[in-house]
């Protein structure tokens, strides 16, 4: 999964630390979302989503695709 937080943020003008408190997480947390080490649970994707006014689809982008097993 890859993601466009860093690009949202820094649109912001935001450091890592400032997102982090924004979002009550640490700026260690934010720099793993941003480098694609850490996927955020649900709960912390939708308050990212929100904070950002985006949906979740558009903040975390899904490549992933089904193997064709026929």
């Amino acid at each position: 999964m890859r993601n466009t937080v860093r690009e949202r943020r820094e649109q912001k003008g935001w450091s890592q630390g400032e997102l982090a408190r924004r979002l009550g997480v640490s700026r260690q947390t934010i720099n793993a979302v941003e480098t694609d080490k850490y996927d955020p649970s649900l709960p912390l994707a939708l308050r990212m989503a929100r904070l950002f006014d985006v949906p979740v689809p558009q903040l975390f982008i899904d490549d992933w695709q089904p193997e064709d097993v026929t």
